[in-house]
């Protein structure tokens, strides 16, 4: 058994991080300052954690939430390319600076490892049918500016200080616990609660933009092979499924899994989005064994039913 620290362990994938980690009967450690993360999240999971309430970016909080910790899986930031568009500053702080005094403080504890939660939005729009982790980053967004920084600090952490680190560049997650409540709800949450609701969707586009969707399952899975992995220290890996689906796609399938016929409104495009993203996950193969636990399809019909299980009124 290892001590884990999950930062950001009440949010979306932190949670699914902590009840794997739960199950596995390994020791967890949350911290998190409520401020996008959702208590309910960790409901029924109180009793198998110990839970920090405070903000990493107090180096007093970092030291004592990395205190005998084995590998942290750093989860924590403001996870939206809109709210970073009108709140450049605070994207900043909480993506940024969090993130260096959390570093620090494992350099101090001697941790083991950390697991770093990037952002697949650092390509930007580059035209390749698929990002590969050597490309050149073109940060579109504050967001994705705040997340490769976040990227070049693991790495000097790792060839100046020895702290093992590994980077692990998320293409939108999406599952259970996701909060399809806010004005900066990813778009799968937002489109499965409209259409349970027999409301129209909103398409910002035309609809035709694609994205490789990955189901939760698969980067838990791959934040532990990382934290216990032989190879990768210091690299940049993609996690995804290496295939992409349209927004047209996505509402296709919804209505399918859902016995409905509804169809979208569409409105201008959100500064900052990217046209098309898809991952090469060949580095991933190769350096974690990692592999897709759960397709696509399998893991929207999943995450249907349980915002069915959540009651129709979630949008």
């Amino acid at each position: 058994m290892a001590n884990y620290l999950v930062t950001g362990g009440a949010g979306f994938i932190g949670s699914n991080l902590v009840k794997y980690l739960c199950e596995q009967g390994e020791w967890v450690r949350v911290v998190d300052n409520f401020a996008t993360g959702k208590r309910e999240n960790l409901a029924g999971l109180e009793k198998g954690i110990e839970l920090i309430e405070s903000d990493l970016r107090d180096p007093d909080t970092a030291r004592r939430a990395v205190a005998d910790i084995d590998y942290v899986l750093h989860q924590a930031a403001i996870p939206s390319v809109q709210r970073s568009v009108e709140d450049p500053l605070r994207s900043n702080e909480a993506n940024i600076t969090a993130t260096l005094v959390l570093l620090e403080a494992c350099r101090g504890a001697k941790v083991r490892r950390l697991v770093y939660a990037a952002s697949s939005s650092v390509y930007g729009d580059q035209p390749a049918d698929s990002k590969v982790e050597t490309m050149t980053p073109s940060p579109q967004s504050p967001y994705a500016i705040t997340k490769l920084t976040g990227e070049y600090y693991c790495k000097v952490y790792y060839h100046c200080y020895g702290l093992e680190t590994i980077v692990l560049r998320y293409f939108n997650v999406f599952g259970p616990n996701q909060d399809p409540t806010s004005q900066y709800s990813a778009v799968i949450p937002l489109f499965i609660t409209a259409i349970l609701n027999d409301q129209q969707p909103t398409v910002y586009g035309d609809g035709h933009q694609t994205r490789d969707f990955t189901y939760v399952e698969n980067n838990v899975r791959a934040n532990l092979l990382a934290a216990t992995a032989n190879k990768g220290l210091g690299q940049v890996i993609n996690i995804a499924c290496g295939t992409s689906y349209s927004l047209h796609d996505l509402l296709r399938i919804i209505n399918s899994v859902t016995g409905k016929q509804i169809a979208p409104i569409y409105a201008a495009p959100r500064k900052g989005d990217v046209r098309h993203s898809r991952a090469d996950i060949s580095r991933a193969q190769e350096l974690l064994a990692y592999r897709v636990e759960v397709p696509f399809e399998e893991g929207l019909r999943r995450t249907i039913e349980w915002y069915k299980t959540k009651g129709a009124n979630t949008a």
